[in-house]
């Protein structure tokens, strides 16, 4: 019989990793703190954990919660409902640091711990196409790659626990400074007449083009147009990262000048209410 698996946060990504899980055959239970955002996952046919002690049941037990306080508080609880001889996967974004003294309450609890955030938002997770970038014992890892398996379509063991975190940060660093360096691009071509759509198929279609943009072109036409698109990894998420590489550069004595310069810009768009859209926001706000 297959282990069940119980999943501790029913936003975005967590319902997706339910739908996908339950397509591939698995026995699924999902947990929030606000029980209605389950309802998409229980449609797909997860089961709804009545609490934190009733996800603690599964044998294997993901994250996917916003910050490191919240996976915090959610792991405490696990332990106090008891998570011995269990796997507990960790696929939210965090500090290393954090990630690191997460693993060593969980193991000592008698569970297996592995950090796995991943590169991709839900399209992807739904398909099974994530970037899974985990820290972990070899032992722990091995354990983790059936279900990491179903949800990526590459799953790379970086080092021990906190490796996975440090790596997504790294990931996700140059994607956040890309919107603020694709509006000052486009701010080069003001009043030249060079139509948006040509620039942008030029800029895609060449070195200066990243997969985002290549996915995403229509998205950013459209908000340069001047209509703001929701985004699936949003201005707020992408700033929540652009601090956490900040701060791991700050505790490691580096210095992150673009970076820093970059988080005002995100800042600054978060203050006029474009958290929730798609970052050729802070690229239309840049271009001016």
């Amino acid at each position: 019989m297959s282990d069940t698996i119980g999943i501790a946060g029913a936003g975005r990504m967590g319902s997706a990793f339910a739908r996908r899980l339950v397509e591939a055959g698995r026995e699924v239970r999902i947990w929030n703190r606000s029980p209605g955002r389950c309802a998409a996952a229980v449609s797909a046919g997860a089961g709804q954990a009545a609490d934190l002690a009733d996800l603690a049941r599964c044998d294997i037990l993901l994250l996917s919660l916003t910050d490191a306080a919240a996976v915090n508080e959610v792991t405490e609880q696990l332990l106090q409902a008891g998570v011995a001889g269990k796997l507990v996967i960790d696929l939210s974004t965090l500090l290393p640091a954090d990630s690191e003294a997460i693993a060593a309450r969980v193991t000592a609890g008698g569970a297996d711990f592995v950090d796995c955030p991943v590169g991709g938002t839900v399209a992807p997770a739904l398909k099974g196409q994530l970037l899974g970038m985990a820290g972990g014992t070899e032992a722990a890892v091995a354990r983790a790659r059936p279900v990491l398996d179903l949800l990526c379509r590459r799953v790379e063991h970086l080092g021990p626990a906190g490796a996975g975190s440090r790596m997504k940060l790294a990931l996700n660093l140059p994607l956040a400074l890309y919107w603020q360096a694709l509006g000052e691009a486009l701010a080069l071509l003001g009043g030249s007449g060079i139509a948006p759509e040509t620039a942008i198929s030029l800029m895609a279609d060449s070195s200066a083009g990243p997969t985002v943009l290549r996915n995403r072109a229509q998205v950013v036409l459209d908000t340069l147009a001047g209509a703001d698109q929701p985004g699936t990894f949003d201005i707020a998420g992408l700033a929540k990262d652009l601090r956490l590489a900040l701060a791991l550069g700050q505790a490691e004595g580096l210095d992150l000048p673009v970076s820093r310069t970059t988080e005002q810009r995100y800042a600054a768009a978060l203050s006029e209410g474009l958290g929730g859209f798609d970052g050729a926001s802070l690229s239309r706000r840049a271009a001016g």
